[in-house]
């Protein structure tokens, strides 16, 4: 088919031109058609089956996901019972409002009972934390090194929580030795302290 067979063509005539020419228009037909459904239909429809592609991998990620975390449930229950179990240990270790006193005096009699003398003894104010107290005492006790290490390593042993800060070591006249130091102590507080704490959080958060 060539450039005057185009030019000579006759649309009313179609059905006697040659076999070539009726191919070729058909061909162009054909492509026009195609052009025209992707561009009014079959476009959209391929959009959309991306989008339905890209939604169902992410179906299938959260599928193996929510499958993974299935088959580890009982371990994930094991985990929380042993946290669970471990967080009551260490509650118990934390005396509640009532035994501070006792608490005190257990600090008090593990450094008389090495023979140290205090000279200082002054409980700080409390800090308020989420489900627990810390108490904070400044004291000052003098005697020999070994007296006062034995201090130390009977207050770490303890029932309860109780950790020592900022301590500081020096010799005195009469050639014993002095300790300054922050005992620290812990207690959990007790369900109006925390009610009191959760609310004031709240209003802490409206403002």
């Amino acid at each position: 088919m060539t450039l005057d067979d185009l030019n000579n063509l006759n649309l009313k005539d179609l059905a006697n031109a040659q076999m070539s020419v009726k191919v070729a228009i058909l061909a162009v037909l054909f492509a026009a058609i195609v052009f025209a459904g992707y561009w009014f239909a079959w476009s959209g429809q391929l959009a959309a089956l991306n989008t339905a592609k890209q939604e169902e991998m992410s179906l299938r990620d959260t599928y193996l996901s929510k499958k993974r975390q299935a088959i580890n449930l009982d371990a994930y229950k094991q985990q929380l019972k042993d946290i669970e179990r471990s967080f009551g240990a260490l509650l118990k270790q934390l005396p509640n409002k009532s035994e501070m006193d006792a608490l005190l005096t257990d600090i008090n009699q593990a450094g008389l009972g090495r023979g140290l003398q205090f000279e200082l003894f002054k409980p700080g104010t409390e800090k308020i934390g989420d489900f627990y107290a810390e108490l904070p005492i400044s004291v000052r006790l003098t005697g020999s090194y070994h007296d006062l290490g034995a201090f130390a390593s009977d207050i770490a042993q303890l029932p309860r929580i109780v950790t020592l800060h900022d301590i500081e070591i020096g010799p005195e006249k009469d050639g014993t030795l002095y300790m300054n130091a922050i005992v620290k102590t812990y207690r959990y507080l007790d369900d109006d302290e925390i009610a009191a704490q959760k609310k004031s959080a709240r209003e802490a958060a409206k403002k």
